[in-house]
């Protein structure tokens, strides 16, 4: 498997206000982060393993497997996303992965350790990532599991279900007019 790289610099040219306004701030990811990385991965899927009659090491050893084949499949088709750490009080508490295509602004990946959640700490950089596209006229647009509880913030944002694949949707923001 090649080793994944992660983006060397932090480059953002649209001011994310909201985000620093509620605390944020934001570091390239690197090779050291990857057991923060693997901690917040597990953290957005022990809801769905918490019924599973397997031993913890069982789901302990299925997650770091799982963990591991995102990242992998991440970097293989995703080469040109930025990939930052968000920090809030001077502990990392979640993940951007965002790809700024000539077309749209995907975000590839985003999530906040549960502790985190639901205080406003998403909407506010959901809200500058779609201004930043916005102003470069383009399309913001995401997958999101159906039984994630984003979608409801997705929904409030303006993102408008583009397509089911059963299991997840691809949602789109687009620009008024």
């Amino acid at each position: 498997m090649r080793q994944p790289s992660f983006t060397a610099s932090l480059a953002v040219p649209f001011g994310w206000n909201r985000a620093a306004g509620a605390g944020l701030s934001f570091r390239p990811i690197s090779e050291t982060d990857l057991p923060f990385l693997a901690r917040l991965y597990a953290s957005t899927r022990s809801g769905e393993i918490a019924l599973w009659p397997w031993t913890d090491q069982q789901k302990a050893s299925f997650l770091d497997q799982q963990f591991r084949a995102r990242q992998a499949h991440y970097h293989r088709y995703y080469d040109k996303a930025e990939w930052l750490l968000m920090i809030h009080a001077g502990a990392d508490i979640g993940r951007l992965t965002i790809e700024r295509r000539p077309d749209e602004h995907c975000i590839i990946d985003i999530a906040l350790l549960p502790a985190h959640r639901g205080q406003g700490l998403g909407a506010a950089l959901l809200r500058d990532l779609i201004d930043e596209a916005a102003a470069a006229g383009k399309t913001v647009s995401l997958h999101v599991e159906k039984s994630n509880p984003a979608m409801r913030l997705y929904g409030r944002l303006g993102f408008k279900s583009e397509e089911d694949n059963g299991v997840h949707e691809r949602m789109r923001w687009s620009p008024p007019g």
